[in-house]
């Protein structure tokens, strides 16, 4: 312990609210919804920010098995949509949590929706103590409600885990002005205010997710995760990517 409070000092965030998309998850050249190299390559940079001291807490998207949204445009109502793509988030926490209890990682899945022979229901101060007691939590089923993201379930947990920061990670290494792979005049953004972000209604996050964040004075890392040093060097609070604050 002594070790890791020397450590905690050249730290910037000591408790962050990870947010990945489950999309990166998947192969599509393979048709996998979830790649286990991948999932090895995530769970490695998270183990190596928990062992700098870091509490961590991560939310996964499920769009690379089910996106409620994507399957309202084609049929299917909108809430079943939505408990459809909350399940198949605690499909790919249990995924996580399998990839980093094999590299020694201990972690603790805790859902919206309760499911108890899989993982434990959310309980704010029951949360707190895993943290505290050096275990990375994901938060799986989203807001347990239709309609909202899981940006908006990020936002909100870090919001109850009392976060420094969310951290976005995505395929990109911050945000543009425009997408740019379709635009090679787009311009990456170094800093914004959530005003802003709001405003241009930036895809990055949705507003309800940004305006959370913004209420509760918690700033927005947006950067790329397939860099294998993004993750470490924001925990440390070396310039990478966009910040949102």
């Amino acid at each position: 312990m002594r070790d890791v409070k020397k450590m905690n000092r050249k730290l910037k965030y000591r408790r962050i609210l990870l947010k990945l998309s489950g999309e990166v998850l998947g192969n599509r050249e393979t048709g996998e919804c979830i790649d286990p190299e991948k999932l090895a390559f995530m769970a490695a940079r998270v183990k190596k920010i928990h062992s700098l001291g870091v509490e961590v807490g991560i939310v996964l998207g499920g769009g690379n098995i089910f996106r409620g949204l994507t399957g309202a445009g084609k049929g299917v109502n909108r809430v079943t949509g939505d408990s459809m793509g909350m399940l198949a988030t605690i499909i790919n926490a249990l995924a996580m949590m399998n990839a980093l209890e094999s590299i020694g990682v201990p972690t603790r899945v805790m859902t919206a929706i309760e499911m108890p022979k899989l993982a434990e229901p959310f309980i704010q101060r029951r949360a707190l103590r895993h943290l505290e007691k050096g275990r990375v939590l994901i938060f799986g089923g989203g807001t347990g409600n239709p309609y909202f993201s899981t940006d908006s379930a990020a936002a909100l947990k870090a919001s109850e885990i009392g976060a420094d920061a969310v951290l976005k990670a995505t395929k990109v290494d911050g945000i543009y002005t425009a997408d740019p792979k379709k635009d090679p005049k787009a311009k990456k953004y170094g800093s914004l205010k959530y005003e802003t972000a709001i405003e241009k209604r930036l895809k990055v996050m949705d507003s309800a997710a940004f305006a959370l964040c913004m209420d509760n004075n918690i700033p927005i890392v947006v950067f790329d995760f397939f860099d294998p040093k993004a993750l470490e060097r924001v925990v440390k609070g070396e310039a990478v990517g966009t910040i949102v604050s």
